[in-house]
């Protein structure tokens, strides 16, 4: 699949709509990319404070590598992969599968960002990341990928479309016409 300006426009728009409580602000990327993902959380729960944020890697992501955050610790946890990935050309078997920040706290009326690096995997697809949230008082997880059509999803799992990127014309092809900006 190809990620052009109108599909990637689309899911931009229709995924704040389907994950409204932690999202994505990457909605798509190319396959076989490094990539920054952008973990927003929106609230806290029911009225309670944020004190960490837990995000679980699909399998085949690798290269993981968290963001520090002003007043949040990072902690990693590394796992072993199904099958092993290329990474810089090294086949790796085991790559962090967990990313968890604690502190804050990020009060219920305030929202936060949470950043990481990632290798996105070779295979194209919905790629859905588990999200655990733990507050003050009590915690949320954010783990539903959509079933039957037209199901409502409580603590629906922020997802991104991983594409492959659009064909390179060759030196031969003469490229299109290119209309000037006017102001």
């Amino acid at each position: 699949m190809k990620c052009s300006p109108l599909l990637c426009a689309l899911m931009g728009l229709a995924a704040p709509l389907a994950h409204a409580h932690i999202s994505l602000e990457q909605v798509s990327a190319q396959a076989g990319t490094y990539q920054k993902l952008t973990f927003r959380v929106g609230h806290g729960c029911a009225g309670s404070a944020t004190r960490g944020i837990t995000v679980l890697l699909p399998e085949g992501v690798a290269g993981a590598k968290p963001m520090p955050k002003a007043g949040w610790t990072i902690a990693t946890v590394e796992g072993a992969l199904k099958a092993p990935l290329m990474v810089h050309g090294v086949a790796v078997s085991r790559a962090v599968r967990e990313v968890n920040w604690q502190g804050g706290p990020l009060a219920d009326a305030q929202y936060d960002e949470f950043s990481l690096q990632i290798k996105v995997p070779d295979a194209t697809g919905k790629y859905y990341f588990k999200v655990s949230q733990v507050c003050e008082q009590g915690s949320a997880h954010w783990n539903e990928a959509p079933g039957a059509p037209g199901a409502v999803m409580q603590f629906p799992a922020p997802c991104s479309m991983w594409c492959r990127p659009p064909a390179r014309r060759t030196s031969t092809e003469s490229a299109e016409p290119v209309a000037p900006w006017h102001l």
